[in-house]
């Protein structure tokens, strides 16, 4: 879980690591997708977590490797749509319905706290 955040999705959109033209689009959809999981609750719970380059890795937003896949291909789905969206309307949908399912499936995972007790007043 070392990897540059950046770099993993750069590859698994077919972009070269090296090719930073389309960095900034790629890092504000990335962005994007964090809020989201956020709003899921994973992730860190301070605030959503954000990269501005190559430097933020796995690690520092995941620290349970349990998400990793499904968090690293939920935020390749959700950028691909944006920059990259598929041809025919069967894709997608495919593509719709997968990132449904992970939304899904990463908001069942995710711990709930527990309800503060408020003592009664006698």
């Amino acid at each position: 879980m070392v990897e540059s955040i950046l770099d993993t999705i750069k590859k698994m959109l077919g972009i070269p690591v090296a090719d930073d033209a389309f960095d900034t689009d790629v890092i504000t959809n990335i962005n994007s997708a964090f809020m989201v999981l956020h709003q899921l609750g994973v992730g860190p719970e301070e605030a959503p977590y954000s990269i501005e380059d190559n430097v933020g890795l796995w690690a520092d937003f995941l620290t349970d490797s349990v998400y990793y896949s499904a968090v690293k291909t939920y935020i390749y789905l959700k950028v691909k749509l944006v920059f990259d969206p598929p041809g025919t309307s069967f894709l997608l949908d495919s593509i719709q319905n997968q990132i449904l399912q992970l939304e899904w499936r990463l908001a069942v995972q995710v711990p709930i706290p527990p309800v503060p007790v408020v003592p009664e007043e006698e």
